[in-house]
């Protein structure tokens, strides 16, 4: 299982990232959609989540960090894998990803490059620990080499980024967000609509720069 779920995300590398029952039922009714990761959710609910997942045909990732009620420790691995038979987990923790992988789940390791020392610390990470990373904040092309450089993860060495890089940096991939009529219910939705407000600004908007300009 855990094979067709890597290969589902590389067939299809538009994942949805539902934090909310609104936005899993946007993910679940695209159709584009086949890997949920799942941001929300308590030790009560997280099962029947998962179920409607699977239910969907989709396959289930659930960040077990976000959790309510698990407890910081690798029992909390054990739990996802018995009660709820998800496909993988998310987490920052190191261990709870070895354990995922004992277990045979899918183990994606998130991790936040926020500047040049959280880049330099993919050093730190044992070889091919986990089976994916998760990278925060966004789409970065410009440092993805260095990333598959420092980052022992299987499959990544040598991989040709210069073609994804291209894509995203000149706009040739178009992506869909699932949001609701009004076109803003989401944060992608929101982002959307702030960039085509600076590139294409209403002309009420460039009247009053005039006359605050001149």
């Amino acid at each position: 299982m855990k094979q067709e779920l890597m290969d589902a995300i590389q067939e299809m590398p538009v994942i949805a990232a539902v934090k909310d029952d609104a936005g899993l039922c946007s993910a679940l009714t695209n159709e584009n959609i086949r890997v949920v990761f799942v941001l929300y959710g308590d030790i009560c609910n997280i099962s029947s989540i998962v179920r409607r997942i699977h239910e969907a045909g989709r396959f289930a990732v659930v960040h077990i960090d976000l959790i309510a009620g698990l407890a910081g420790k690798e029992v909390a691995v054990d739990f996802i894998r018995n009660t709820t038979e998800a496909d993988g987990i998310i987490s920052t923790r190191q261990s709870f990803i070895r354990r995922a992988k004992e277990l045979g789940l899918a183990a994606i390791l998130r991790v936040f490059l926020l500047d040049s020392i959280a880049l330099e610390s993919l050093d730190k990470i044992p070889a091919n620990l986990p089976d994916c990373l998760d990278l925060l904040p966004g789409a970065m092309p410009k440092i993805l080499r260095r990333v598959c450089a420092k980052a022992k993860v299987d499959g990544l060495e040598g991989f040709d980024f210069s073609a994804p890089a291209k894509s995203i940096t000149e706009g040739d991939v178009a992506i869909t967000f699932a949001g609701a009529s009004d076109g803003a219910s989401s944060a992608e939705a929101r982002f959307d609509a702030l960039l085509a407000g600076l590139m294409r600004p209403p002309e009420s908007t460039l009247a009053a720069f005039r006359r605050m300009r001149w």
